[in-house]
């Protein structure tokens, strides 16, 4: 699809010529220097990068949609909170009562899929607390309040907005008689407040429901919080991918009707999201809270339009995911859904005389939102039942809209047996383009960069539509922006890539790491969404070829203490034996005396009881206790160890540095059907390598780990289960050069995720360039973290005099620096 995009476009001209440069040795004194080379290829012509390469994902969790992007200031407007969306929930959470107020589930009801109103009697009120500490109102900004009412006899609201120190605005009365009406009124506030609180009273007995207060400032008028919009439109995205994620694949698949009795916990449907809010379906969010569907399908179309992006939706496949993992068999059902999907694209581009085109236009929007891809599924861990059901999928899409790219996805992991099935299946059908999903450490990050360099150039693309390293510090963004120069270098290959998850609400986190953070009155971008702008506005038409130089290895042979842990498990060890490779031994502990040698970091109960090592609480997460000395090497470690009850196994670990570093042998993982090697990276982890299998409960195993270098042998009951080596360098100077085709500007973007400078030789062959570029950098300490108060990760602008066909510039240690450099 052609748009017109804000880039920087940059290029070379094709005179230039490789020049292969070599390291040159930092002096020993300079330890906080090193020396590199990038050499230009400008005579080959790299990968095309589209315009639409980087994009945002939109998935309502951390309350990313109420309370967060969607600009309603009233919680649970329309009383439709229920346990089935949270244990602690009620139709009056968020509500304090003055008086009688009665909560009612019956006919009386404002309409069949508004299931709750409010009963309020005669002198009674009910205040609504908004998100985080209050309603937050603006001086001098105007709110639209509005209530759905019905009164047997005649009736006086008085509606008002006051916090602790007093009155926030003028209160208004609102006289209400018959049956279900709407009745409006606007404040205009007359300071500004976080601890807003909004009172309807009345004077007699009253229905109420959907009540609500929206600012009148929002983005581009269309409902959405404005500082948060401004943000992610701020990153000039490609596309916007929603809605899930999770909420795609979790869940019933029926309908929210009578038929299905109303069920709440249902998967994300179009259908249910669109028309009048009052008329919209609710729901119970995966991630534990209540979704209004406030913001939905058509909210999402207008919100891709508004900052020039495509619009990606998502629509379930009949397996679900994330822990649930169940293939629904009906045909029936499956067919609905197919329709549904085929009914989506014809409200998106569908013409007004159309059904769904109609209805698109009734809401306001008669052009077409121009929809050219549609995802199906999200991670499912069943890769045949899925596949299935896509096949269905993509040949009735294709039948009737053969212009739609169709994307099918890997399941939830970046390797494994999964992720092989499924793309095998993918690769065998030659499917359009499949969606890969990891959350892995910094260190993956930095060895990984190369992971789509021996892609087949002739199978399916890839969609990245999901990723991020373990944290929201600086050496989170530079690990992901190393290897984001890797995705550019393949853009054949990748043409869609979206970090996630987008919003984390500060009072409301489900996941970590996110890229922008908020409460109710401030929003503020994670180191990540520095990284993220900085590559999302500054992409390029085309890869120019390059090479570099690469940093001297510093890796010696994996080292560390040894560690016993478990996961929502209770278990018990025995017999711990450490070996040198010379057969000194390390370390012994029969657990017959006390467990001195042990250090317990992580969470649980341990205990020595008849003579084992026991973890007895069935329901903590990562117990770890470690012995030994970190500096150990070339080890055999030797561990008999027992589940005794709950839902996974147990846990060995080596190479320990601390609490954030090691690596673990996970037996029984992921509900007890997984065994898998992590390495647990700066408090992230990624997983080396995994096979079936499962713990049982009372058995006694022998688990025996054997360290050589980087290599790593492990055996269970005596019999080689399988080993890795751990030999790929987490290499941290990462480079890419970008050009664009209408002025032959060109931008090299380097990534320093060290601490110590990267001096570097640029060789631009004999390209004439103006010797001023301009230079955006991106520099902080590893650990810096972006925060309501602080934002020690922001970019500075600087211009450096001194380019030349060939020439030198040090790049700052822990840094990410953009330089735009002009033709002479």
């Amino acid at each position: 699809m052609s748009r017109t995009r804000t880039r920087w476009r940059l290029g070379l001209t094709a005179t230039a010529l490789l020049v292969v440069s070599a390291v040159v040795p930092a002096p020993a004194n300079a330890e906080d220097v090193t020396d590199y080379a990038i050499t230009v290829d400008p005579a080959t012509k790299g990968a095309k990068i589209d315009d639409t390469m980087y994009g945002v994902f939109f998935e309502d969790i951390n309350r990313a949609a109420d309370g967060g992007l969607y600009a309603e200031l009233v919680q649970n407007r329309s009383f439709e909170y229920s346990t089935a969306d949270n244990r602690s929930y009620t139709p009056l959470t968020s509500w304090a009562v003055g008086g009688t107020a009665t909560a009612l589930n019956d006919d009386g009801r404002l309409n069949a899929r508004n299931r709750t109103y409010l009963s309020l009697g005669a002198a009674s009120s009910v205040t609504n607390s908004g998100y985080n500490t209050g309603i937050r109102v603006e001086d001098g900004k105007k709110y639209d309040f509005s209530v759905w009412a019905r009164a047997d006899q005649a009736g006086t609201l008085t509606v008002s907005l006051t916090d602790a120190g007093g009155v926030l605005a003028e209160a208004h009365q609102v006289e209400v008689k018959g049956g279900w009406a709407k009745y409006k009124a606007r404040f205009t506030a007359t300071r500004t407040s976080t601890t807003g609180r909004l009172t309807v009273a009345t004077d007699n007995s009253v229905a109420l429901d959907m009540i609500s207060l929206l600012p009148r400032d929002t983005y581009k008028g269309h409902g959405l919080r404005k500082d948060l919009a401004q943000k992610i439109a701020a990153l000039d995205p490609g596309f916007v991918r929603f809605p899930g994620g999770c909420l795609v694949n979790t869940g019933s698949m029926q309908d929210y009707s009578e038929a299905s009795n109303w069920e709440r916990k249902r998967s994300y449907q179009w259908k249910d999201t669109i028309g009048p809010v009052e008329e919209r379906a609710t729901n119970s969010n995966f991630w534990g809270y209540n979704q209004s569907y406030g913001l939905g399908y058509y909210e999402y179309f207008q919100f891709s339009e508004d900052m020039g992006a495509m619009p990606l939706p998502v629509v379930p496949a009949l397996v679900t995911g994330c822990g649930q993992n169940k293939a629904v068999v009906d045909d029936a059902l499956l067919k609905r859904h197919i329709q549904d999907t085929l009914d989506l694209i014809e409200f998106a581009n569908g013409p007004v005389t159309s059904e769904w085109g109609r209805k698109r236009a009734q809401m306001g929007h008669p052009k077409p939102f121009h929809l050219t891809h549609i995802e199906v599924g999200n991670e499912e861990n069943l890769p045949n039942e899925f596949f299935a059901r896509f096949t269905e999928f993509r040949t009735a899409i294709e039948a009737k809209y053969p212009d739609i790219t169709i994307i099918s996805n890997s399941g939830p992991d970046d390797s494994g047996s999964t992720f092989d099935t499924a793309w095998k299946l993918n690769r065998d059908a030659n499917v359009d383009m499949v969606d890969e999903h990891y959350y892995n450490s910094t260190n993956w990050f930095l060895q990984n960069n190369d992971r789509y360099d021996s892609y087949d150039r002739n199978g399916p693309k890839v969609f990245l539509g999901e990723y991020a390293s373990g944290g929201n510090t600086f050496k989170n963004a530079l690990s992901e922006a190393a290897f984001m120069t890797g995705l550019e270098r393949n853009a054949d290959v990748v043409k869609l890539a979206s970090y996630a998850p987008l919003l984390a609400n500060e009072d409301a986190v489900q996941w970590r790491p996110d890229m922008i953070w908020f409460n109710n009155h401030v929003s503020w971008g994670s180191a990540s969404y520095e990284v993220q702008k900085l590559f999302m506005t500054n992409v390029g038409d085309r890869v120019v070829p390059t090479t570099a130089t690469s940093t001297p290895s510093v890796s010696g042979p994996i080292s560390g203490a040894v560690g016993l842990s478990t996961w929502a498990t209770t278990a018990a060890y025995d017999d711990v034996k450490v070996t040198g490779a010379d057969g000194t031994a390390l370390l012994s502990d029969d657990f017959s005396g006390d467990a001195s040698q042990w250090t317990h970091t992580g969470g649980g109960s341990w205990a020595v009881q008849d003579g084992q090592y026991v973890q007895t609480d069935v329901a903590a997460e990562n117990t770890m206790v470690s012995a030994g000395d970190p500096a150990w090497h070339d080890y055999d470690l030797h561990v008999k160890a027992t589940k005794k009850s709950g839902k996974e196994g147990f846990l060995v670990a080596f190479g320990v540095k601390d609490t954030g570093n090691y690596y673990w042998w996970n037996l029984g993982g992921w509900n007890n059907t997984l065994n898998a090697v992590e390495q647990a990276s700066d408090g992230g982890k990624s997983t080396l390598v995994s096979k079936a299998g499962s713990i049982e409960t009372g058995r006694a195993y022998d688990i025996d780990v054997k360290v050589r270098g980087r290599q790593v042998t492990l055996y269970l009951d005596g019999q080689e289960w399988g080993g890795f080596t751990d030999s790929k360098p987490a290499e941290p100077f990462r480079q890419i050069v970008t050009k664009d085709a209408k002025t032959g500007d060109l931008i090299v973007k380097v990534v320093n995720a060290q601490a110590a400078q990267a001096r570097t030789t640029i060789d631009l062959g004999r390209t004439k360039v103006n010797s001023k570029a301009t230079v955006t950098t991106l520099a902080a300490a590893p650990d810096a973290v972006n925060s309501e108060t602080a934002t020690p990760v922001a970019p500075v602008r600087s211009t450096f005099t001194g380019v030349a066909s060939k020439f030198t510039y040090t790049f700052p240690a822990n840094s990410v620096t953009f330089l735009r450099i002009k033709k002479g």
